[in-house]
């Protein structure tokens, strides 16, 4: 089958500076849907825009009060596409990286051998990948294709088509993405306000996946799955 993987990371300050002292993890996460349902999934998104006379981008930091519904609609369309459409992330505990001894200290390569952690778990036999990561600037002009490379070497059967930057105000799955990612985020780092617009949508979206918290899940977590990565091993 072919798939599409639409990505984004939060908090990454924590990897660069290790010193943010608000939040623990940086995030990578991916919405990963059949690339046959992305015109279906788009147009639902679009139509719930227009449905709340949104017109702008839609992002994690951007949640107001007044757009309340909105976001819940975004969340139940997520529930409906059932797994068929389904969030994956990973969460990296900044201080616990040594950039020197394992990513020749180099941050930059260190992230992307965690956004290729964020990914290589789910790529099974026999199926095609298309990856779109939000638009940032690197320092190292290839990343994506290198990102690209190991991934297609990581599973003989099947095939990484692409791995290409979109600017996120271009690709309503990527804001979506940035939605889901950004209250697993929060829940993690524990940085969301008591009884703020942010905290009643993470409670929704928890009470829509039957769970108590978000936090780290289990391999198999087909729906909603965290990834919280041993840096001693392990899973």
């Amino acid at each position: 089958m072919n798939y599409e993987i639409y990505c984004d990371e939060s908090q990454p300050d924590v990897f660069w500076s290790q010193s943010n002292e608000r939040a623990k993890y940086l995030m990578i996460g991916g919405l990963w849907l059949p690339a046959e349902l992305r015109q279906d999934i788009k147009h639902d998104i679009r139509n719930i825009k227009e449905e709340f006379r949104i017109k702008s981008e839609f992002k994690w930091h951007k949640v107001h009060s007044s757009k309340e519904l909105f976001y819940m609609a975004l969340i139940d369309l997520f529930m409906k596409y059932g797994d068929q459409l389904r969030f994956r992330c990973i969460a990296v505990e900044g201080d616990k990286v040594d950039l020197v001894k394992f990513h020749e200290s180099d941050a930059e390569l260190g992230f992307y051998k965690f956004y290729y952690q964020a990914i290589v778990h789910w790529i099974f036999d026999f199926n095609e990948y298309r990856i779109f990561c939000d638009e940032k600037t690197n320092r190292v002009g290839d990343r994506l294709k290198t990102l690209r490379r190991t991934l297609d070497c990581s599973n003989i059967s099947s095939k990484i088509i692409s791995v290409q930057a979109l600017p996120s105000k271009e690709s309503v799955l990527i804001q979506l993405t940035d939605l889901l990612l950004g209250m697993a985020s929060s829940r993690l780092n524990e940085t969301v306000k008591p009884e703020s617009i942010k905290e009643k949508l993470i409670v929704y979206l928890e009470q829509r996946l039957g769970v108590k918290l978000l936090g780290p899940t289990r391999k198999i977590e087909q729906k909603f799955n965290i990834f919280k990565i041993n840096l001693q091993g392990g899973w």
